[in-house]
């Protein structure tokens, strides 16, 4: 019995194949959309993850000023560190493994007719440590270029390719605003973040030669601790700030005038800021399974008034009420099945593409797709459900003199 419902009801939706589709057409952009954004939402967190661990999930950053997410004032001039700041940390606490200084700015990066805009910073040897970045070519820098403020400088595969395509760059001299700077070594490539800011975008220079060429002041805006392996960074977060305290001469009650931020906390906010995004934008989403269940409704509405004379003829020959009702409800439901298996299929071509688009990992939820798929079914039944009620309440002599 119900095996000749099914049939009927797929006989139906193909007799009007081309309103049938645009019946579904809500249900497919609905779970095509929802599976699609939850997708690259998921794929955007894990390469949130993978970029920190890239990092290290073993490093605190160590910035002047209040944190601003917390409402506290961006540090100013007279709250900067200096190097014997990133020293004293170094030498007095035996949780940190190595820190590093760190001052930044903008600058054009010239070569021959060929130029570049790029980050330039200026740091020291402890930085290709701390932060895990490996030579591809060339060195880092010797104890002379460091103490002396030679201008040396190693660049990144972003900077190589602007400047000097497919050629070694190992040996030439780059012009950064009046300084003419050596080049002695390559960076290897880390690609692309999550949020698409390039890594490999940046000239690094020896800190002493930076704050007399470039900055001109002895200004260190970032220090790069990393833990010793073992050594939970909550702990080396505490010490960092006691010491820091007693540097900086800050007071019981004060508050603290820098910000020590974990790469975990850092990974957990860009975590939940994507996650939030996934959500509303799924759920704006999901509002086209909705529409495309008011879509069903009033097709089958429709097709109700159309086949009220067959409806007549099938229950004065027998038919039973509950019999007229199964078939325009399998009908629904068998439309919102389809547009739901259409609108998976689209969502994972969709989240593919985005995937690859953004270059983050492909990971569909299979849990996702599982109630995308029985919503639509959902859909099917309750939007359904009135139409074959009132197909199954009509009064057979009044449907046979239907016209």
């Amino acid at each position: 019995m119900l095996l000749e419902t099914v049939k009927l009801a797929i006989q139906a939706i193909f007799r009007n194949a081309l309103r049938s589709f645009l019946t579904v057409l809500g249900i497919v952009i609905g779970v095509g959309a929802v599976i699609a954004m939850v997708t690259v939402g998921q794929g955007s967190t894990e390469q949130v993850t993978a970029d920190v661990e890239k990092l290290g999930s073993n490093m605190l950053m160590i910035m002047p000023g209040q944190d601003a997410m917390e409402g506290g004032p961006a540090g100013t001039t007279d709250q900067m560190f200096t190097i014997r700041t990133n020293n004293l940390l170094e030498e007095q606490l035996s949780v940190i493994n190595v820190s590093a200084p760190m001052s930044m700015a903008r600058a054009r990066a010239v070569f021959g007719n060929e130029n570049r805009r790029t980050d330039v910073v200026g740091t020291d040897n402890r930085y290709f440590t701390a932060a895990r970045w490996e030579i591809a070519r060339g060195r880092i820098f010797d104890e002379t270029e460091i103490k002396s403020g030679k201008p040396a400088c190693v660049i990144g595969e972003s900077v190589r390719k602007d400047l000097f395509g497919t050629s070694d760059p190992i040996g030439e001299v780059i012009r950064i605003k009046k300084l003419s700077c050596e080049i002695v070594g390559l960076l290897k490539s880390k690609g692309a973040s999550t949020f698409g800011s390039d890594q490999d975008d940046f000239v690094i220079m020896p800190i002493r030669t930076f704050q007399r060429r470039i900055s001109g002041n002895t200004d260190v805006s970032l220090l790069i601790a990393a833990v010793r392996e073992g050594v939970a960074t909550e702990r080396a977060k505490e010490e960092i700030e006691a010491v820091l305290r007693e540097i900086r001469r800050i007071g019981k009650g004060e508050d603290d005038d820098f910000t020590v931020m974990d790469m975990k906390q850092i990974a957990t906010i860009l975590s939940g800021i994507t996650g939030v995004l996934t959500g509303l934008l799924s759920a704006v989403a999901a509002v086209s399974l909705l529409v495309g269940g008011i879509g069903i409704m009033n097709i089958m509405l429709v097709s109700v008034t159309e086949r009220t004379r067959e409806i007549g003829i099938r229950l004065a020959i027998g038919a039973q009420a509950r019999q007229v009702l199964m078939q325009f409800l399998v009908e629904a439901i068998i439309l919102s099945l389809f547009g739901g298996l259409i609108g998976i299929v689209t969502g994972l071509g969709l989240g593919w593409v985005g995937a690859n688009m953004l270059s983050i990992p492909f990971r569909p939820d299979p849990n996702i797709i599982l109630l995308a798929f029985a919503f639509s079914a959902a859909v099917g039944v309750i939007f359904g459900f009135f139409p074959a009620r009132r197909a199954a309440q009509l009064n057979p002599i009044d449907a046979l003199r239907h016209e």
